[in-house]
Protein backbone atom coordinates (compact mmCIF):
# COMPACT_ATOMS: atom_id res chain seq x y z
CA UNK A 1 0.00 0.00 0.00
CA UNK A 2 2.59 2.65 0.76
CA UNK A 3 5.62 1.28 -1.48
CA UNK A 4 6.61 1.40 -4.97
CA UNK A 5 4.95 4.76 -6.47
CA UNK A 6 6.59 6.42 -9.18
CA UNK A 7 5.76 10.58 -9.79
CA UNK A 8 7.43 12.74 -12.13
CA UNK A 9 10.82 13.13 -10.07
CA UNK A 10 10.34 10.88 -7.47
CA UNK A 11 10.24 6.65 -6.21
CA UNK A 12 8.91 5.28 -3.96
CA UNK A 13 9.77 2.39 -1.73
CA UNK A 14 9.92 -0.02 1.25
CA UNK A 15 12.37 1.23 3.76
CA UNK A 16 15.11 -1.40 3.98
CA UNK A 17 18.41 -2.68 5.31
CA UNK A 18 19.91 -0.87 1.84
CA UNK A 19 18.88 2.25 3.47
CA UNK A 20 21.07 1.94 6.48
CA UNK A 21 23.37 5.33 5.68
CA UNK A 22 20.80 7.01 4.58
CA UNK A 23 18.75 6.46 8.29
CA UNK A 24 21.72 7.51 10.18
CA UNK A 25 21.91 10.91 8.47
CA UNK A 26 18.45 11.59 8.19
CA UNK A 27 17.29 10.77 12.37
CA UNK A 28 20.67 13.25 13.09
CA UNK A 29 19.27 16.12 11.00
CA UNK A 30 18.92 18.94 13.43
CA UNK A 31 15.51 19.18 12.18
CA UNK A 32 14.82 15.34 12.98
CA UNK A 33 15.53 15.79 16.34
CA UNK A 34 13.79 19.15 16.89
CA UNK A 35 10.61 18.20 15.65
CA UNK A 36 10.69 14.50 15.88
CA UNK A 37 13.20 13.53 18.63
CA UNK A 38 16.40 12.02 19.79
CA UNK A 39 16.68 8.19 18.48
CA UNK A 40 20.21 7.90 19.78
CA UNK A 41 21.62 6.19 16.12
CA UNK A 42 25.14 7.34 16.73
CA UNK A 43 26.69 4.95 14.45
CA UNK A 44 25.63 2.52 11.25
CA UNK A 45 25.01 -0.04 13.70
CA UNK A 46 22.08 1.79 15.88
CA UNK A 47 20.78 2.17 12.07
CA UNK A 48 20.45 -1.13 11.24
CA UNK A 49 19.03 -1.67 14.48
CA UNK A 50 16.27 1.51 13.70
CA UNK A 51 15.59 -0.20 10.94
CA UNK A 52 15.16 -3.54 12.22
CA UNK A 53 12.68 -1.95 14.96
CA UNK A 54 10.34 -0.43 12.46
CA UNK A 55 10.23 -3.71 9.77
CA UNK A 56 9.20 -5.65 12.87
CA UNK A 57 6.83 -3.65 14.07
CA UNK A 58 3.46 -4.66 12.33
CA UNK A 59 2.16 -0.96 13.37
CA UNK A 60 4.85 1.13 11.46
CA UNK A 61 5.14 1.29 7.97
CA UNK A 62 8.13 3.89 6.52
CA UNK A 63 8.50 4.21 2.77
CA UNK A 64 11.87 5.92 1.16
CA UNK A 65 11.80 8.64 -1.20
CA UNK A 66 14.07 9.08 -3.64
CA UNK A 67 15.10 11.32 -6.63
CA UNK A 68 14.04 9.67 -9.48
CA UNK A 69 16.91 10.70 -11.99
CA UNK A 70 19.68 9.13 -9.06
CA UNK A 71 17.61 7.32 -6.77
CA UNK A 72 19.66 8.83 -3.95
CA UNK A 73 17.42 8.89 -1.23
CA UNK A 74 15.97 12.20 -0.34
CA UNK A 75 13.30 11.59 2.61
CA UNK A 76 10.47 9.29 4.34
CA UNK A 77 6.61 8.89 4.38
CA UNK A 78 5.51 7.28 7.46
CA UNK A 79 2.33 5.35 8.50
CA UNK A 80 1.91 4.42 11.78
CA UNK A 81 -0.74 3.21 14.39
CA UNK A 82 0.41 5.30 18.00
CA UNK A 83 -0.81 3.83 20.54
CA UNK A 84 -2.03 6.97 21.73
CA UNK A 85 -3.86 7.91 18.39
CA UNK A 86 -7.25 5.97 17.57
CA UNK A 87 -6.53 5.95 13.92
CA UNK A 88 -3.37 6.00 11.39
CA UNK A 89 -0.85 8.48 11.73
CA UNK A 90 0.88 9.78 8.16
CA UNK A 91 4.18 11.68 8.79
CA UNK A 92 6.84 13.01 6.58
CA UNK A 93 10.84 13.32 7.35
CA UNK A 94 13.33 14.83 4.51
CA UNK A 95 16.97 15.77 4.53
CA UNK A 96 17.56 20.06 4.62
CA UNK A 97 19.42 20.10 1.46
CA UNK A 98 15.43 18.67 -0.54
CA UNK A 99 13.19 20.89 1.70
CA UNK A 100 11.22 23.53 0.17
CA UNK A 101 11.41 21.79 -3.29
CA UNK A 102 8.01 20.46 -3.01
CA UNK A 103 9.01 17.02 -2.87
CA UNK A 104 7.37 16.08 0.52
CA UNK A 105 3.98 17.15 -0.87
CA UNK A 106 4.79 14.88 -4.55
CA UNK A 107 5.25 12.38 -1.96
CA UNK A 108 2.56 12.52 0.63
CA UNK A 109 0.28 13.31 -2.09
CA UNK A 110 1.54 9.78 -3.99
CA UNK A 111 0.53 8.19 -0.57
CA UNK A 112 -2.56 9.85 0.34
CA UNK A 113 -4.09 8.91 -2.98
CA UNK A 114 -3.20 5.31 -3.07
CA UNK A 115 -4.75 5.40 0.63
CA UNK A 116 -7.82 6.77 -1.28
CA UNK A 117 -8.20 4.43 -3.61
CA UNK A 118 -8.07 1.20 -1.72
CA UNK A 119 -10.18 2.92 1.14
CA UNK A 120 -8.70 0.97 3.63
CA UNK A 121 -8.76 3.72 6.69
CA UNK A 122 -12.14 6.09 6.78
CA UNK A 123 -9.61 8.66 8.67
CA UNK A 124 -6.04 9.61 8.75
CA UNK A 125 -3.99 11.67 11.56
CA UNK A 126 -1.05 13.57 11.44
CA UNK A 127 0.36 15.07 14.46
CA UNK A 128 3.30 18.24 14.38
CA UNK A 129 4.48 20.59 17.33
CA UNK A 130 3.16 23.83 16.97
CA UNK A 131 6.10 25.35 16.17
CA UNK A 132 6.53 23.47 13.03
CA UNK A 133 5.15 25.72 10.57
CA UNK A 134 6.40 23.90 7.81
CA UNK A 135 4.77 20.56 8.96
CA UNK A 136 1.92 22.73 9.29
CA UNK A 137 1.80 24.05 5.96
CA UNK A 138 2.42 20.79 4.07
CA UNK A 139 -0.54 19.32 6.20
CA UNK A 140 -2.73 22.13 5.38
CA UNK A 141 -1.55 22.02 1.47
CA UNK A 142 -2.62 17.95 1.54
CA UNK A 143 -6.02 18.69 3.12
CA UNK A 144 -5.44 17.91 6.40
CA UNK A 145 -7.70 19.92 9.07
CA UNK A 146 -6.67 21.15 12.38
CA UNK A 147 -8.78 19.05 15.13
CA UNK A 148 -7.22 20.22 18.62
CA UNK A 149 -4.56 20.16 20.30
CA UNK A 150 -3.36 16.83 22.40
CA UNK A 151 -0.70 16.13 25.20
CA UNK A 152 1.63 13.43 24.78
CA UNK A 153 3.38 12.93 28.00
CA UNK A 154 5.17 16.42 28.64
CA UNK A 155 4.51 17.56 24.83
CA UNK A 156 1.73 19.46 23.33
CA UNK A 157 1.05 18.12 19.38
CA UNK A 158 -1.11 19.66 17.44
CA UNK A 159 -3.48 17.17 15.93
CA UNK A 160 -4.67 17.25 11.99
CA UNK A 161 -7.26 15.18 10.03
CA UNK A 162 -8.62 14.42 6.83
CA UNK A 163 -11.67 12.24 6.18
CA UNK A 164 -11.22 9.25 3.66
CA UNK A 165 -13.33 10.52 1.14
CA UNK A 166 -12.03 14.27 1.65
CA UNK A 167 -8.05 12.84 0.59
Amino acid sequence: MLENFTTERLVLNALSHNDTAFIYELVNTPEWIRFIGQRHVTNHEDATNYINRILNNVNARYTTVRLKDSLMPIGVITFLQRDYLPHPDIGFAFLPQFGKKGYAYEAAKVVLDSLKQVNSHKTLLATTLPDNVNSIHLLEKLGLQFDKEISVGEEKLLLYLVVNDEL
